[in-house]
């Protein structure tokens, strides 16, 4: 069976690239790679953790870690897998992994690098501890902690005893230590309310830390925090590691916060594309691209035209995507888009075209893309 098709070669001028592809702007990546480890500069007992659910592409993956970061997050078994067979060596899973065939996975990926997981329920502690024997691996386990989006996790209080306790009793897992990640909070507007809205979820991770040494257990790890918020985690004194992502590409959505000046959120650089062809131009009153929801998640809203900030996109389908008005475009011409959101719209792709200079100087498999099996 044939590989997933490249859309272009290596050295291919932009014009030759078959479209719709998935491009980074290779040196406002390499902007982004090397701000985020200076934001953190104050902060010298804080560790970077990017997480690798933006991207899925352990090429990336790797270059974060040469920029400073300690491992990676993800959120799937199959990212996982991704960022080990390619190279990584530290892997935090930030989600839930329940069933046997999952957990034997990601039992044979412990015998490669260094893997931790959350958990919020007993069975799933006692599950992950009798996978690791049978494997004959350790593995770090950390409580999933609900601070205030209700999704996984458990609240601040007992249960959050309970959980580490019965983690420290069993063999071939290690309590490592608390997961308080809030996610709603990285996409308010207004740079108080997200700060405020911040500190709600600090002080739910700092009663469960309370709880914690209350019970006299230790626990000097609190990861958490993305890239609309990770400053505020920084600042707290309660994390000590942060796991922005999307902050390599940004995108639309992100584009739409605001800092603490007042204006929009400026320090990364959008870097992420998606490249389209105009098709049509039928009537004289729109401008027809082969981009539609195929080629682009649009769950956080429609793309932006770049760098055309007059012309909208419209959704036209699966296919197509429809330019209101369609200005100076013409049949054949090439449109650059802003995804409205990155992750589900690299997990679209299984290539990343790196270009730079109008030449294409890369292509990085998205190895972790997909649904997540």
């Amino acid at each position: 069976m044939a590989g997933p098709r490249t859309p272009c070669r290596i050295g291919d001028a932009l014009c030759d690239i078959d479209t719709p592809a998935l491009l980074v702007d290779l040196d406002k990546l390499e902007e982004n790679l090397k701000t985020m480890p200076i934001t953190l500069k104050e902060y010298s007992n804080l560790k970077l953790r990017p997480h690798a659910k933006s991207h899925k592409c352990p090429t990336l993956a790797r270059l974060q870690v040469t920029h400073g970061a300690v491992g990676v997050c993800v959120q799937k078994l199959t990212e996982a897998q991704a960022m080990v067979h390619g190279g990584v060596e530290d892997v935090l899973v930030t989600n839930e992994i329940v069933s046997r065939s999952k957990l034997c996975r990601l039992m044979s990926l412990a015998q490669h690098a260094t893997i931790s997981i959350v958990v919020d329920s007993q069975q799933n502690i006692r599950d992950l501890s009798d996978a690791a024997q049978q494997m004959g691996v350790d593995i770090g386990v950390l409580v999933d902690v609900n601070v205030g989006m209700p999704r996984c996790g458990v609240l601040p209080g007992p249960e959050v005893v309970q959980l580490a306790s019965l983690i420290n009793s069993l063999p071939n897992v290690t309590l490592k230590g608390l997961h308080c990640y809030q996610g709603a909070n990285q996409h308010i507007r207004k740079a108080e309310e997200r700060a405020e809205a911040t500190a709600a979820a600090v002080e739910k991770a700092a009663t469960a830390l309370k709880a914690l040494e209350d019970a006299e257990i230790s626990c000097d790890y609190v990861t958490g925090g993305g890239t609309g918020t990770y400053m505020y985690e920084a600042k707290s004194g309660v994390f000590t590691e942060v796991q922005p992502g999307s902050y390599v590409f940004m995108d639309a959505d992100y584009g739409r916060n605001f800092g603490e000046d007042g204006q929009p959120v400026h320090q990364f650089h959008q870097s992420l594309f998606v490249l389209a062809t105009v098709q049509s131009v039928p009537e004289g009153n729109r401008a027809v691209v082969d981009a539609g929801l195929k080629a682009i998640s649009m769950d956080s809203g429609v793309p932006l035209v770049y760098p055309n900030s007059d012309i909208v996109y419209h959704c036209g389908g699966d296919e197509h995507g429809v330019l209101v008005p369609p200005g100076k475009y013409k049949i054949g011409d090439q449109v650059w888009l802003i995804p409205g959101h990155c992750d589900p719209t690299v997990n679209l792709y299984d290539w990343l075209v790196g270009v730079r200079g109008g030449r294409v100087e890369a292509m990085w498999p998205i190895t972790g893309r997909g649904p997540g099996v």
